[in-house]
């Protein structure tokens, strides 16, 4: 796992986002706001620190698809700086026939990872085909491995959390369970549901 600035303009408020898998920062760069944002990916394992963010007035926490039992797992052990926390599309047991991905559908994405199958994946993420795109394809299945070699992740709650209708990554059945009594809002959009926003203010 990676923590790297998207913007760092010494606001009064950091967002740090914990993306999704095998999808880069591209899908936030449109939302607006004077927040700075950190950005952390790449699951195989969960060693990175957060850099000093003393500095800030708050930190919010952003976590979409995998990224949301990722943090949970992250979390764990250690001191939580986050005021607010909303999760996207994601769920603390990410591979679970009631509450997550159906391990069947998981193992099988692991078993035919390629180009092709990650172009379909793509198209899935965002409700519509997407340009090609390079893959380490045996980086990105250690990943997976590492995800469901993890297991599910701490319960905690979230301020926020949001469950797209058009999900085809995780099932919205299996998320609305996942989140019973808690914060739920739901939205008609896909898997990547950040173009029905403007601001990041709009996700908390």
């Amino acid at each position: 796992m990676e923590f790297r600035w998207l913007k760092q303009n010494q606001a009064a408020e950091a967002i740090v986002v914990f993306g999704g898998w095998a999808v880069g920062p591209e899908v936030f760069w449109h939302l607006d706001g004077e927040q700075d944002i950190l950005f952390a990916n790449g699951y195989a394992d969960l060693d990175a620190e957060l850099p000093d963010l003393s500095g800030y007035e708050r930190i919010s926490l952003l976590a979409w698809s995998f990224g949301v039992a990722a943090y949970a797992h992250w979390q764990q052990g250690r001191p939580d700086p986050f005021q607010r926390k909303a999760a996207v599309n994601g769920s603390l047991q990410p591979v679970s026939r009631g509450a997550g991905i159906p391990p069947a559908v998981f193992r099988r994405t692991v078993e035919t990872l390629s180009p092709e199958s990650y172009q379909q994946f793509l198209g899935r993420v965002f409700g519509a085909p997407q340009d090609a795109e390079a893959l380490d394809v045996e980086a990105r299945r250690a990943e997976l491995l590492a995800v469901e070699r993890r297991g599910d992740a701490p319960q905690m709650r979230f301020n926020r959390v949001w469950i797209s209708s058009g999900d085809k990554i995780f099932p919205p059945a299996n998320l609305a369970r996942a989140w019973a009594g808690q914060n739920v809002s739901h939205l008609d959009a896909p898997h990547a549901p950040f173009d029905r926003f403007a601001q990041w203010e709009e996700l908390f």
